[in-house]
Order: structure tokens, then C-alpha cells, then sequence
């Protein structure tokens, strides 16, 4: 275990905006998904024609994720201005209208818009995704359920997603609500063993619920294709030193659930119920949130359980060379998260008396520059 690497993979999803109206695109974004595939050959497609997707290859420094998803985000944006688009990170498009987007051509796309219908036209969402290699892929389910009590905490540092249709949620990340419409998310399942987990995807394939277990998207999965877990839960993250924090907190998780096998080790019906409390706790209110902590039978302010789990992992940090990653976390708490940065702007756009639609547009502004790292503290 001391001397595994815990390679780590990141996916990012982003919103393409059109740079005018700052909505979804007002004609069609073939040019620039074209001069994009040229320029980057790692670049992929998503559900909705106004999505685009980027990963790193597989790394051991975050120094190298940082420089990747740096050139990624840059190039995208000189792009998309080419083509009067704005490109930025956050779990929903603050002013898009779901039932004017095109979906991408493909069959997978088009075979999950068959099978999930309205619910999939409505997924206009956007999420980051990390892959982390682990020892001995036969024990992913294991971890899968032990790593299950922190997700929320996760999950409420990438809160981006306060504005959904045009309008204030009241929430701090709204994507989880849109996406709860599919089947399959969520966390997934406590699963006594792999066995279990492997009888429950042939049986789920054989009746044709799915293909194969890439169609189980819960908010953590071992990997069809790696031998890694994915964590699935976090909201894109507008700001890059946020994404590689979760990152770097996910991938000293799976270490510490790996060389502390008694961590967690017998969770259970209310510890699924508890995780899921704390997931819409996150939802609601990000990093002002309370987490309930399931030893203690009581609720904790969010720095508190954040400080629980950065003690928890600061030998892992150091191991995997994340420390100021890691400690980044607590900066995001005194900062604010992307949402708070949104809701900000928008308040500040009302007061100064802008209106409704105007404010949405000046989040759209403050997205699109803190994106490609051009995001002053201020959130105006």
C-alpha cells in the first residue's frame, strides 16, 4: 500500500454560453467544437450541444493537473471567443432554458434520451469526476461503501449551481435535484461484498435496465474501464484550485480507507439514511451547513467536520505530496464557495439596480472569468 501511487484522473464539464444574450448558444456550435477536437485532442462531448468535457491523462503531482487543466480552460476560452461563446465551470447554467437545447448526436446519447426521456432533455447540468487507482481493484466496493460518509463533505466545497431556469434556487447546488430525476444517481448502495455488487449489475443487464454498469451513475463507482474509483458527486468547479482540492481530498480518502481497513468498516442502513441527510444539507447550504456526525450522535458546523477529515488524512497528504491542496480546503470555506461567489454577484447586480435578468447575465460575466482564472476576490 506505502508504495502504490493512487494515480488520479479529472473530468471537468462546462457550460458554453453565447457571449451576447449570455444563454445557451444562439446558433449552432459545430465550428467550435470542430476547431476544439482540433486543438485539443483530449476534449470530449456531453449529453447537451452546449456542453464540452476535458480530463487529464492519468497523474501522480498535481502540479501536472493544474498545468493541464490550466492549458484546457485557457484554450477554451481563446476559442470559444473566436466563435463569441463564453466558456465556464458550474453545476447549472444560470439563465439557460433546458427545453431549447439540442442534444449531441451519438447513440449512446441518443439511446439515454430514449430510455430516460423528458428527465434527460432536462439534464442541463454539469459535474467534475475523479478517478483514483487503487492497490487492489477487487476491493473497490469495499471502499466504495466506507468512503460513503464523505461525500457530503465533498460535495458542499464544489457548491456551483445556485440558479436554475433563470431563476434563485435557495440553494446552494441545485444540480443534485435535477439530476435526482434520473435513475441511478444518488449515492449509490451499501453492498455487502463484490459478489453482491456483481449479482446486482447482471441482474440489472440481464432484465435490460442497463448495458453495462457505466449506466449506474451514482455519486461514487468503480470505474468499467480503470481500475479506479470515481467520485461523481461534485459540481463543476468554477474555480481550477477548488477542483484539485476535491481532488486531492478524494484521492488521501481512498488511501486512508485503504490502510485503515477498520475506518468505517460497518456502516449500515442508518449510515446510508445519515449521508444522505448530510448530502442535502450540503445541497441547501454548502459550507455554512451543519453535518450530522453519526459517532457523536450530533450536528457539527461544517469547518468543524472538515477539520475532523484534514486530520484524518494528514498522513496520506504528505505521502501523496497534497498537502497545500489539501489545506486549500479551509480556504474555500473562508472564502466562500462558487455559489457564494454567484450569489454575490447577483445581489450586488440587483442593488445596484439592475434587473432580474441583467443580474443573472453579470453572474454569467463573473462565471466566465473566474473560470479561466481571471476571478477577483470581489464578486462583482
Amino acid at each position: 500500500m506505502s508504495s502504490h501511487a493512487y494515480r488520479f484522473g479529472i473530468e471537468e464539464e462546462y457550460f458554453l454560453a453565447d457571449a451576447e444574450t449570455r444563454g445557451t448558444p444562439r446558433r449552432s456550435v459545430k465550428p467550435f467544437h470542430t476547431e476544439a477536437a482540433e486543438a485539443l485532442p483530449e476534449i470530449g462531448r456531453e449529453l447537451l450541444q452546449c456542453q464540452v468535457e476535458v480530463c487529464t491523462p492519468p497523474e501522480t503531482e498535481f502540479a501536472q493537473a493544474r498545468e493541464v487543466l490550466g492549458r484546457q480552460r485557457a484554450a477554451l476560452a481563446e476559442i470559444g471567443a473566436r466563435h463569441e461563446l463564453l466558456v465556464f465551470a458550474a453545476g447549472t447554467h444560470p439563465v439557460a432554458d433546458w427545453a431549447r437545447q439540442l442534444p449531441t448526436k451519438g447513440d449512446r446519447y441518443k439511446g439515454i434520451l430514449r430510455d430516460v426521456g423528458l428527465a434527460g432533455r432536462r439534464s442541463l447540468i454539469c459535474g467534475m469526476h475523479v478517478h483514483v487507482e487503487v492497490p487492489v481493484p477487487e476491493a473497490r466496493i469495499d471502499l466504495m461503501n466506507r468512503l460513503l460518509p464523505f461525500q457530503p463533505i465533498l460535495f458542499a466545497l464544489s457548491a456551483s449551481s445556485p440558479f436554475w431556469q433563470g431563476k434563485p434556487t435557495g440553494l446552494t447546488a441545485y444540480r443534485l435535484s435535477a439530476f435526482g430525476e434520473l435513475p441511478r444517481t444518488g449515492l449509490p448502495e451499501l453492498f455487502p461484498s463484490p459478489a453482491d455488487y456483481e449479482r446486482y449489475v447482471r441482474i440489472m443487464t440481464n432484465a435490460g435496465s442497463i448495458q453495462d454498469a457505466s449506466f449506474l451513475w451514482w455519486s461514487l463507482r468503480p470505474s468499467i474501464k480503470f481500475p479506479t474509483l470515481e467520485l461523481r458527486i461534485a459540481d463543476s468547479c468554477t474555480r481550477l484550485e477548488d477542483a484539485l482540492t476535491i481532488a486531492a481530498l478524494f484521492r488521501c480518502l481512498v488511501r486512508l480507507v485503504v490502510r485503515r481497513p477498520e475506518l468505517n468498516a460497518r456502516l449500515d442502513g442508518v449510515s446510508r439514511a445519515l449521508a444522505d441527510e448530510n448530502l442535502w444539507r450540503a445541497q441547501r447550504g454548502g459550507t455554512d451547513a451543519e453535518m450530522i456526525d453519526e459517532a457523536s450522535e450530533r450536528a457539527l458546523p461544517y469547518a468543524e467536520a472538515l477539520d475532523g477529515l484534514l486530520d484524518l488524512i494528514g498522513e496520506d497528504a504528505e505521502a501523496l505530496g497534497c498537502a497545500d491542496e489539501v489545506r486549500n480546503a479551509r480556504r474555500i470555506v473562508a472564502q466562500g464557495t462558487s455559489a457564494d461567489g454567484q450569489i454575490a454577484a447577483f445581489e450586488a447586480a440587483r442593488e445596484a439596480g439592475l434587473t432580474n435578468r441583467q443580474a443573472l447575465d453579470a453572474v454569467v460575466d463573473w462565471l466566465a472569468r473566474t473560470a479561466k482564472g481571471e476571478a477577483a476576490s470581489s464578486p462583482a
